[in-house]
């Protein structure tokens, strides 16, 4: 689309309000949030997957062990979440992100938030998380793994647990981290220790407690 000459608010700088108010408001609404894991995963999960009830039992074991769930407040992994934490009673967030593709938040959210840009919602999944755990899943949620244990692997933020779950699905990255990023030295043995591998929700919620015992 063609920009007018002198028309601010197609202009980059009219983007920086926007920006701003999606961090404002997103620290406003979260700033009562202390104690909250987030889940991600692939929209595209039925309710009939393996994966989608995991994750649903997933996020009820963490509520009633005192978390709170975080999700992108989207259809498949992400409604499995919000499902498990308010059927065991517990707070059930979720950040939706504004795309052309229009993704519609799910039934189970007991907060919404809504993000247009992807980066701005990224932040508060990391900042108000105290675990991080990613489900089979596809583009997106290889995004938000890497960059998460790329944040702790530079030490841009505080370490936290960063858990994958399906051992038979992450198999093949795996198998290429070991093979192909280690013998070339673009990662070393201990960037591998960055995150753990689970099968069930019972062992997501003793690696985050293991974790924070250390």
């Amino acid at each position: 689309m063609a920009i007018l000459k002198g028309d601010f608010t197609k202009e980059d700088p009219w983007r920086i309000f926007r920006i701003m108010s999606e961090f404002v408001d997103g620290f406003e609404e979260l700033s009562d949030v202390r104690n909250a894991v987030s889940i991600f995963g692939s929209a595209r999960s039925k309710p009939s997957s393996k994966y989608y009830k995991i994750a649903e039992e997933t996020a009820a074991t963490l509520v009633n062990s005192g978390y709170s769930i975080i999700t992108g407040a989207g259809p498949g992994i992400m409604e499995a979440a919000n499902k498990g934490a308010k059927k065991a009673k517990g707070e059930s967030i979720g950040l939706n992100i504004l795309i052309p593709i229009m993704q519609k938040p799910n039934k189970y959210i007991t907060k919404r938030l809504e993000f247009k840009y992807f980066f701005c919602r990224k932040v508060m999944f990391v900042k108000y998380s105290k675990a991080l755990v990613a489900f089979p899943g596809g583009f997106g949620t290889l995004d938000e793994f890497f960059e998460v244990i790329t944040l702790v692997q530079t030490g841009r933020v505080v370490p936290f647990p960063v858990i994958i779950v399906g051992r038979e699905f992450w198999k093949g990255m795996m198998d290429w981290l070991q093979s192909a990023l280690l013998p070339h030295n673009m990662i070393t043995k201990d960037d591998l220790k960055l995150f753990t591998l689970v099968d069930t929700p019972q062992e997501v919620l003793a690696a985050i407690n293991r974790f924070y015992r250390k």
